[in-house]
């Protein structure tokens, strides 16, 4: 069941997809369903002995493209819609115990490639407004499979937080007439003590605002809509970027940080976003120290607000020292 239910007091839609229950969790290695299929082996959902990137449709996937209309009408006030949309699974790797940092650069250049092709296709499709490109790594986000993947999301809909986003760069454009995350990415070269890594296409950056404490943003430096419009240079000059920061990750504590990804860029339900939507991707990283998480408890969950225990220059430092040593 792929379900739709408006909230009319935050005013979004909130998914439903009750057989995602029954996915797999944690497995042992060896029933690895992300792994290639060995003859006489566990069967999983690569039926081959090897492979480079591989893409497939989730096997509890939160949209589909055919949901039906809900046995469950709702009401003038709280409507209900079918859940139609996307759900797919990068695999970034063959190797089980491989991580997204310890890919080569000429790797995550491939799977740029891959993340574009996606955007594209889904993007072309009636039901999506919306091509989410993530990765949820480590079990403190609460993965359920090890295996190096990513996930997209083909909504039905513009989910909230990009949505607020679009508003507000929509309004700075209308005050200022000019570009919200260009002015913003202006301020933090200029100031640079937030600055973790800076290339020729793309800089990586702990926000003013972070809400975590060892968040960071990687923005492209040329104003484009989507991971669609960047050009050759500018592909592999994320890789690169990406590279730097994973690799950075890492180094920090001295293991494989778990973190969130997620990609910010244009809708594609056809409205116009040239100057509006800057393509980004932004790394949530629970924890604050190397011991310690970050819970988003009552007033990040009931209020919406979050509480920092650490101000971003002092995370920045120290993470852009080891974004350099890692570099080395």
């Amino acid at each position: 069941m792929n379900q739709l239910r408006w909230d009319p007091t935050l005013e979004e839609w909130v998914s439903y997809a009750t057989h995602r229950q029954d996915r797999t969790f944690l497995p042992p290695a060896e029933y690895c369903p992300l792994c290639p299929a060995k003859p006489g082996g566990f069967p999983t959902e690569v039926p081959r002995e090897s492979y480079d990137i591989v893409v497939f449709e989730n096997k509890f996937p939160s949209f589909v493209p055919d949901a039906p209309e809900p046995e469950e009408p709702g009401t003038a006030l709280s409507p209900t819609a079918p859940g139609r949309g996307a759900a797919e699974v990068v695999l970034y790797s063959e190797d089980h115990d491989a991580t997204l940092a310890e890919l080569s650069e000429g790797r995550i250049r491939n799977l740029i490639e891959v993340w574009t092709d996606r955007y594209r296709e889904l993007g072309g499709r009636e039901e999506i407004e919306y091509v989410f490109i993530f990765e949820n790594k480590g079990e403190a986000i609460g993965v359920t499979l090890h295996h190096p993947h990513g996930q997209i999301y083909g909504y039905p809909f513009v989910p909230p937080h990009p949505k607020r986003e679009l508003e507000a760069a929509r309004a700075h454009r209308e005050r200022r007439g000019s570009c919200l995350h260009c002015d913003l990415l202006a301020e933090e070269q200029a100031d640079g003590r937030r600055v973790l890594y800076k290339g020729e296409h793309f800089t990586a950056f702990v926000p003013f605002y972070a809400h975590f404490p060892y968040e960071a943003h990687v923005y492209a430096r040329r104003c484009v809509p989507s991971i669609l419009t960047l050009d050759e240079n500018e592909r592999r000059g994320l890789a690169r970027a990406l590279k730097r920061l994973l690799t950075g990750y890492d180094v920090l504590w001295g293991f494989s940080l778990p973190y969130m990804m997620v990609m910010h860029q244009a809708p594609t339900d056809g409205g116009g976003y040239e100057g509006v939507a800057h393509f980004h991707i932004e790394f949530y990283p629970p924890n604050r120290t190397a011991e310690k998480l970050k819970y988003l408890a009552g007033s990040e969950t009931g209020a919406g607000a979050f509480i920092m225990d650490a101000l971003p220059e002092k995370t920045a430092a120290e993470l852009r020292e080891a974004v350099e040593r890692a570099s080395q």
